[in-house]
């Protein structure tokens, strides 16, 4: 008798007990080649336990009301869109196959240098973004972005990646300059030098191995800032900063930082 037999034989609550105790990935494919398991992989009582404990009080401060009927419905819900927070500012996540708890912090949510002198940055809304303002850049010698966020949001148990989500404009210049990034929570630091966000037709021996963006899935450019490890019962607050300040530069519009499970 193979596993996926001798499982199937177990009434459905054990079933479902027992699903509720691997991951979300194994109760999508459970469903997906078991007849058996179907009704098991399905039930309120194994996705419950793949939602965060706090899941609650998280769609309780949605900007636009979430409705579901059951909890694998509110699972899929949460981790094949994202969902607004904080008057629109937050967005929030699951990871699809982890179900651990993604951020963005949108650029109202941000400390960026000088944003509210109109000489040098502008507010406004573009359709390609999720928030209902990002911030523009008309023109800088002193970029610095900085984002925090409580550790306490945040799944234990996790490495957590943090990047810049970002465009540029078509008139866009000034950007293929080396930039540093900063990562610090609990005690440590991971600094990165090197960090482009436009690519340089050419780069010297500096040292550093060079960091470039990537487009994403939903169009947007994002860089890489650090990572860190979110351990069961850490407080305190992450802090993320990209720094660049050699050269007057244009064009840049930023969306916010997310932090996604590694």
């Amino acid at each position: 008798m193979n596993e996926t037999t001798s499982i199937s034989v177990l009434p459905e609550v054990s079933q479902s007990e027992i699903l509720s105790l691997t991951s979300p990935r194994n109760a999508f494919r459970a469903a997906a080649v078991s007849k058996e398991f179907k009704s098991a992989a399905d039930s309120d009582t194994v996705w419950k336990r793949f939602l965060p404990l706090d899941y609650d009080e998280i769609i309780s401060q949605a900007v636009s009301p979430v409705a579901f009927d059951s909890q694998k419905k509110l699972y899929l819900h949460l981790s094949d869109s994202h969902i607004l927070l904080d008057r629109g500012y937050l967005s929030f996540q699951l990871d699809k196959e982890s179900g651990k708890k993604c951020y963005m912090l949108g650029a109202r949510e941000l400390s960026i240098a000088w944003q509210d002198d109109n000489r040098y940055w502008e507010w406004g809304h573009i359709p390609e973004s999720r928030f209902p303002e990002v911030c523009i850049l008309r023109e800088v010698w002193w970029l610095e972005i900085q984002g925090r966020i409580a550790a306490v949001k945040l799944s234990p148990k996790s490495t957590y990646v943090a990047y810049l989500v970002f465009q540029t404009t078509g008139y866009a210049w000034g950007l293929v300059v080396p930039a540093k990034t900063k990562v610090s929570y609990g005690g440590t630091e991971m600094e990165t030098e090197n960090v482009y966000l436009q690519r340089p037709g050419a780069i010297g021996r500096t040292g550093h191995v060079p960091v470039f963006p990537w487009r994403r899935k939903d169009g947007w450019m994002e860089i890489k800032l650090g990572e860190f490890e979110c351990n069961e019962g850490d407080d305190g607050v992450v802090e993320m900063a990209f720094d660049e300040h050699e050269a007057w530069k244009n064009g840049l519009i930023v969306e916010g930082i997310e932090l996604r499970p590694k």
